[in-house]
């Protein structure tokens, strides 16, 4: 195969996990459902190989298993492996904090968060938002300066958004974590760090809480 062909292959192959991922995202593929190579392939008009391709990646990244003798399905996390990945979040955030009290309050993230927080504002669509939710906090972590924390963040990736997408779908949810962000600016402006670290900590187990009351009500 000729190195043009591969890039070919390989930019398709992330195109076909990024249309996975958001059917996954929105709902439209549940945990347990089978991904069929043949459907993604007659849809991109090219092979299985891409396809599997694809699912090798969105595997890595956790949001699909292969069972023996059923194939590659959407997976599903017990509630012990929702827990422990909210309480690893909480746990980086808060090491994060600890370091912007010792390195200071970066502006220019400060400022980057402040536009997400006016597009958190506007939007309706709960998936969208907890993609701006995610992005938000990615800054945050990124004001720690630290590559190690970042990169323990971001593996946590789709999954994490997949578990915050189901508090957000909560009534009333979505308005008190606005507040909350908005919150979480102001004590950074402030450079009141006990105070965000207190405001953080309560965000983050409400979060815990309503996916615990989501979970319990199915």
């Amino acid at each position: 195969m000729s190195s043009n062909n591969l890039l070919n292959n390989n930019a398709l192959s992330k195109t076909i996990a990024e249309h996975i991922t958001e059917q996954i995202i929105t709902g439209e593929l549940a945990p347990g459902d089978k991904l069929v190579e043949n459907i993604y392939a007659e849809e991109y008009g090219t092979s299985r190989a891409p396809v599997r391709e694809a699912i090798y990646l969105l595997t890595i990244e956790g949001l699909v298993e292969r069972i023996p003798r059923k194939g590659a399905v959407i997976k599903e996390y017990t509630e012990s492996e929702i827990y422990d990945l909210l309480e690893i979040r909480n746990m980086l955030e808060d090491m994060a904090l600890k370091r912007i009290k010792r390195y200071g309050v970066d502006v220019h993230l400060l400022n980057k968060m402040k536009q997400i927080l006016k597009e958190m504002k506007t939007v309706e669509d709960i998936h969208l938002y907890t993609q701006l939710n995610h992005s938000y906090h990615m800054l945050l972590i990124e004001m720690s300066k630290s590559k190690t924390i970042k990169d323990m963040y971001s593996r946590l990736g789709w999954p994490l958004l997949r578990i915050q997408a189901l508090s957000f779908k909560s009534e009333g949810n979505i308005e008190k974590s606005i507040a909350e962000h908005a919150l979480i600016i102001k004590l950074l402006l402030e450079q009141n760090m006990t105070e965000l670290s207190s405001v953080l900590s309560k965000h983050n187990e409400d979060v815990i809480f309503s996916v615990k009351k989501k979970l319990n009500s199915k």
